[in-house]
């Protein structure tokens, strides 16, 4: 993996990037609120839209995100973005790894990250496949600190820790917003 390089704080929200399609697509954000280490945004590409919870406070090149779609807001997925300073050359699956998640003394929830570019884009996205996700988003309401542990190879582990100081409130409003558009 790439040694990644330090950005100006974080400007990347306004950008509104999600690896959901063939090629990099700016969404449009709105009606972004502040709830201390969190913000919760809406964010549009013509009729399709997306609510995020995300952390800004902890990197100054990546973004942590719970993303809720109209049709299914009972289903968020978790996104890391990670801003590597170059456009990336193609959309493609890097890499699947073992991740764990943890919230404080919480429980440790295993899984797997995939490691995304998306032509044209200057970062790469990490998309978790949990099975206790729920459990997760749930201990994310009432702890402190979210850890990540991604085994990019068998004895390179790549540690980060984001702040929850507002998460559960940046998740709700997401929540909310999306459950009313659903």
């Amino acid at each position: 993996m790439p040694k990644l390089p330090l950005l100006a704080p974080p400007t990347l929200l306004v950008t509104g990037l999600m690896a959901q399609g063939a090629a990099a697509a700016i969404y449009n954000t709105a009606d972004a609120e502040a709830h201390r280490h969190w913000q919760s945004l809406i964010l549009t590409l013509g009729e399709e839209r997306h609510y995020r919870a995300l952390e800004v406070g902890s990197y100054s090149d990546s973004l942590f995100s719970v993303n809720l779609t109209p049709g299914a807001c009972d289903r968020p997925w978790l996104e890391l973005r990670v801003d590597l300073g170059e456009r990336q050359p193609e959309s493609r699956v890097v890499n699947r790894v073992p991740a764990d998640l943890r919230v404080d003394h919480e429980t440790i929830h295993g899984g797997e990250a995939e490691f995304i570019t998306e032509r044209g884009d200057s970062g790469f996205y990490v998309q978790f496949l949990l099975e206790e996700q729920p459990l997760l988003l749930e201990e994310m309401r009432r702890g402190e600190t979210l850890r990540l542990r991604l085994m990019r190879a068998e004895d390179d582990p790549w540690f980060m820790v984001f702040s929850l100081e507002g998460a559960a409130e940046a998740m709700a409003r997401a929540e909310r917003l999306c459950r009313v558009d659903d």
